[in-house]
């Protein structure tokens, strides 16, 4: 009989993994563009961690190199959820969620390179076990939206990579001031881009210190502390009684969630062909392949915690 810690663990991890999946839902409500959007997400869940006296015990603790690494990671932070809004705005809560979920097999290539770890031929082949799957997405949304994966495949890159990062740094700082950090370095990286970005990028750009308005407000505030906050405390608790591998087995149903939700709150199925849907069975089975793979080395310790609160993703797994 399964433990009650445990059985009460999977219901926390995938309440989070349900509560990413709106991250998606939410960011196709919110009517302000990308780069306003993603600064005050980071503002609001950096405001809210300043208010913890153990993030502040944390930030004196981390060694002051560790600080300004964990400043870099946060700004390739930024730039994720910048993509990863935008593909939203360019295309719709559904094609942006599967494009994230391209950052597994991506990682499987960028880590090794990062971390040093070995590289594992199978994991190549997983990734061209995905390109079909890309393909067939790519033909199932209308023209006006390649714009929207492009944009999505390069914030998957980006998980790639600072994830990858961060597990380099795993042991360099408490979770909850990390998080505080690298989202406060992602807040300052966007106010410095700010004025640039009409020029590099303009269908997000848009003033940071706009006020947002009406709706915008609840949804931003439910975007930073109910999609964020909450589910990285409770992911905290549930990865004490899980193994990494249950919890990346959970994780990598959230393009699953965001795509029900998408259809059921969204009607964003009218919008996609059935071509569609069959790349996403593809590259999620690409994903879970590779989770099985890594099952098979045995239970991996829970020790990344940390990077569920910086992403909307993905990697728990020690790989």
């Amino acid at each position: 009989m399964r433990d009650p810690a445990t059985t009460r663990a999977l219901w926390q991890i995938h309440l989070c993994v349900l509560l990413w999946g709106f991250t998606a839902i939410l960011g196709k409500l919110i009517t302000l563009p990308a780069l306003p959007l993603v600064w005050w997400r980071m503002l609001i869940v950096v405001a809210a961690l300043a208010l913890l006296p153990a993030v502040w015990r944390g930030l004196r603790a981390i060694p002051v190199r560790a600080r300004w690494a964990y400043a870099g990671i946060g700004a390739l932070v930024a730039l994720h959820w910048l993509t990863f809004y935008g593909a939203i705005k360019l295309s719709n809560a559904s094609v942006a969620a599967t494009c994230i979920a391209f950052a597994t097999p991506i990682t499987a290539l960028v880590e090794p390179l990062l971390t040093g770890r070995r590289f594992q031929p199978r994991e190549l082949l997983l990734g061209l076990a995905a390109l079909p799957g890309i393909w067939l997405v790519v033909g199932g949304v209308p023209a006006g939206m390649h714009a929207g994966i492009a944009i999505g495949v390069l914030s998957a890159a980006l998980v790639a990579v600072f994830g990858s990062l961060n597990k380099r740094m795993v042991e360099a700082g408490e979770p909850l001031a990390v998080t505080a950090l690298e989202l406060g370095a992602g807040v300052l990286t966007l106010s410095l881009l700010a004025p640039l970005m009409p020029r590099l990028m303009p269908a997000f750009a848009g003033p940071v210190l706009a006020l947002p308005a009406g709706m915008d407000v609840l949804w931003l505030l439910l975007l930073a502390l109910g999609c964020t906050l909450l589910p990285f405390a409770l992911c905290l608790v549930a990865l004490r009684h899980l193994s990494a591998f249950t919890a990346q087995l959970a994780v990598n149903l959230e393009p699953v969630y965001a795509i029900v939700l998408a259809a059921l709150l969204l009607g964003e199925q009218q919008e996609l062909s059935a071509r569609f849907y069959a790349g996403v069975a593809i590259i999620l089975g690409a994903v879970f392949a590779h989770a099985l793979l890594l099952g098979r080395r045995g239970p991996q310790p829970p020790e990344h915690a940390e990077l569920l609160g910086v992403s909307e993703a993905k990697q728990v797994a020690e790989e």
